[in-house]
């Protein structure tokens, strides 16, 4: 919690090496579940590989969510159920909306393994609205390009997801939802968003000063609804992400890879994945040798 009057609560991550690769995971925190309909987020290393190194992330499934792959260094290969084979890069944006059920790998692809490389980035999960679990699943693409930008008193935007700022990105959403990758010059002011019921924020890199008070890279603060909050960047100026939208109409039950609004949801999607139900959880066409199996 915090002492900060225009701050709800300060959420240290937790760290978890996954062989040499560490993910620091900021969402669900034990006393706080979502920021808007985030429900899940990672901050993947930063970390270097050698040649021939790389991550492997065999096909697994998802229900009830949207998966958000935001990098800043580095690259690695999606390839799901639906038939999608994308590189995802630097300032990119892969949109994966699982709805019913989709499966999806990650890796280093061949070509990025033949030399030392580095990974930085993002992951998230957007858990879906009621009315919205059981859509049909799909993938969008958008490069960094199609991203919109916006530049004023020491800050550079990139609107990733949503609406903020007057801007609109272009990836379809089922909620309120923002999402801002935000560069600050030393000294900058940034006012966050107004027009959302639930704000909050991730240092990446270098540190902010909200109301008096700093906070380093590697938290995230969550703020109290409706007040009018204006961050200032450190003596190195900061990169950090904003994030939220709307409260969606309950909590969610999560169990692995799924999100839903009912554990009987949960359970179905887990005893078909168990029995290998390729109807609904199809491997990707051109990464079927292997899968994860459920958690016993």
């Amino acid at each position: 919690m915090s002492v900060n009057p225009s701050i709800e609560m300060v959420i240290v991550p937790r760290a978890r090496d996954l062989g040499g690769f560490e993910v620091r995971r900021a969402l669900p925190a034990p006393r706080r579940q979502m920021v808007g309909p985030f429900i899940f987020f990672d901050q993947m290393g930063p970390a270097e590989f050698l040649t021939g190194q790389g991550i492997d992330v065999r096909p697994h499934p998802h229900i009830g969510l949207a998966t958000v792959t935001y990098l800043y260094r580095g690259e690695f290969q999606h390839r799901d159920s639906l038939g999608s084979n994308q590189m995802i890069r630097p300032g990119a944006l892969n949109w994966m909306v699982a709805g019913r059920g989709v499966t999806h790998s990650e890796r280093t692809s061949n070509a990025t393994r033949g030399g030392p490389h580095d990974l930085f980035g993002i992951q998230t999960w957007v858990a879906l609205p009621a009315a919205a679990e059981d859509v049909a699943p799909s993938f969008e693409h958008h490069a960094r390009e199609a991203l919109p930008e916006m530049e004023a008193d020491g800050a550079k935007l990139r609107l990733i997801l949503g609406n903020a700022y007057g801007a609109r990105a272009p990836a379809k959403v089922f909620s309120d939802t923002f999402y801002v990758d935000a560069a600050l010059a030393p000294g900058a002011r940034l006012p966050l968003p107004d027009e959302h019921e639930d704000r909050g924020l991730y240092v990446i890199e270098g540190e902010i000063e909200v109301a008096g008070d700093v906070f380093p890279a590697g938290q995230m603060l969550v703020f109290r609804p409706g007040d009018r909050i204006v961050v200032s960047a450190g003596p190195v100026g900061a990169r950090v992400l904003l994030l939220g939208g709307a409260t969606l109409e309950g909590p969610r039950f999560i169990w692995w890879n799924f999100v839903a609004s009912s554990q009987e949801k949960i359970e179905a999607a887990k005893a078909d994945w168990q029995r290998e139900d390729r109807a609904r959880f199809d491997l990707p066409p051109d990464d079927r040798d292997e899968f994860i199996p459920a958690p016993t």
